[in-house]
């Protein structure tokens, strides 16, 4: 299974979703999630680069698991997720800092189709607050946006919640320039 998790960090590493030693990436196996350690850089993932832990009750692995642990047990605990993408997407950081709303409504056919609306949660890095945010987020939709830290897509594999975190970039991406290219006319 680190292979997948491995393939997926190349894949978003290469798409320009991640930056160095940053994001994040889990599966669930029954009542224990397989998840990438702090500090590794995902598009060098080997079998050290992932950790098994219990969903159920943290225990000393989870001081070498990802800073956001807390946040991937929540929504495993929550929702029907099987697998979870921790991106740190530019764009669609971007949008949670000037988005005024608690949710980025995509203007490109295929954000609107797919996505329908991005919920923006708040809470710091790792916190309780972020998980519970994110896992109630995550009941009702493919993946959010983090105010100022990325994204957490989920999905029933890691090819979804892949997909969802381009689309979620993409829409971001689309609505940031229309937005630029909106705002240059009106200042004409």
């Amino acid at each position: 299974m680190w292979q997948e998790i491995s393939r997926f960090g190349k894949k978003l590493v290469a798409a320009g979703l991640v930056e160095s030693h940053f994001g994040n990436i889990s599966l669930k196996r029954g009542n224990k999630m397989l998840i990438t350690r702090s500090g590794i850089a995902l598009d060098e993932i080997n079998e050290k680069s992932v950790v098994e832990i219990d969903l159920d009750t943290p225990s000393s692995l989870d001081t070498i698991a990802s800073s956001e642990t807390i946040v991937h047990r929540a929504i495993y605990k929550n929702t029907s997720a099987l697998a979870i993408i921790h991106a740190h997407a530019p764009y669609a950081v971007i949008q949670s800092f000037i988005e005024e709303t608690d949710s980025l409504k995509p203007i490109d056919s295929e954000g609107q189709y797919f996505l329908h609306e991005i919920p923006i949660v708040h809470g710091g890095a790792g916190t309780p607050e972020l998980a519970e945010n994110t896992a109630r987020a995550l009941r009702e939709h493919r993946g959010v946006i983090v105010y100022s830290h990325g994204t957490f897509a989920a999905g029933k594999i890691l090819e979804e919640a892949f997909v969802t975190t381009t689309q979620i970039e993409h829409s971001s991406k689309i609505k940031y320039y229309v937005e630029l290219h909106r705002l240059s006319k009106s200042h004409r």
